[in-house]
C-alpha cells in the first residue's frame, strides 16, 4: 500500500529547533510541507527552495510576539491546511499546535532531546492538547509519562 502524502505545517523557533526538524527530512521530504520559523540568516540559507513564512520573535514570554503569532497562526492554519502541524519549539509553536485541531491537522510535539533536567515551558503547556507527545530520550518519560520515546530524531 502507498502512503498518502501529507500536508505538513512544520513549526520552529530559529537554531536548533529549527535544525531539529530539519533531521527529520528523510520523512518530511516525501509530503507536501510549509515551514514557520524566524527570519533569520541560518533559517534563509536552510531552507532555501523550501516554502516558509516568517514568525514574529523574541518568544521568551512576550505578550506582544504571542499575540502577533496567534494571528498568524489562525492566518497560515486556515490558508495551508495542514493535515500534521509538527513542532520542535520553542514558544512559537504554542499557537499553531493549540489552533491545529480548528482546521482538523493533528498537532505533533517533539520535545528537544537535551531537557531531561526539567520539561520545556512549551512542552509543558501544549501537553495537554496535542493529539501525540514525543520524547527523544527515556530519561525524558519521567516529566511526560503519556508520551511516546522514538529515540534520537538524528
Amino acid at each position: 500500500m502507498t502512503e498518502r502524502p501529507l500536508k505538513l505545517l512544520l513549526v520552529a523557533s530559529g537554531g536548533g529547533h529549527l535544525q531539529q526538524l530539519l533531521w527529520l527530512r528523510p520523512w518530511w521530504s516525501r509530503h507536501e510541507r510549509c515551514f514557520v520559523t524566524f527570519d533569520a540568516p541560518e533559517a534563509r540559507a536552510w531552507l532555501d527552495g523550501e516554502r516558509w513564512v516568517a514568525g514574529h520573535g523574541p518568544t521568551n514570554r512576550s505578550v506582544s510576539a504571542a499575540a502577533r503569532n496567534a494571528v498568524l497562526a489562525r492566518r497560515v492554519l486556515r490558508r495551508e491546511r495542514p493535515d500534521v502541524v509538527v513542532s520542535t519549539g520553542a514558544g512559537i509553536a504554542l499557537p499553531f499546535l493549540l489552533g491545529a485541531r480548528s482546521v482538523g491537522a493533528v498537532a505533533v510535539w517533539i520535545e528537544t532531546w537535551d531537557r531531561v533536567s526539567a520539561p520545556s515551558l512549551t512542552g509543558r503547556l501544549v501537553g495537554p492538547w496535542v493529539d501525540a507527545f514525543v520524547v527523544q530520550r527515556r530519561e525524558q518519560l519521567h516529566f511526560h509519562p503519556r508520551a511516546v520515546c522514538l529515540g534520537p530524531i538524528r
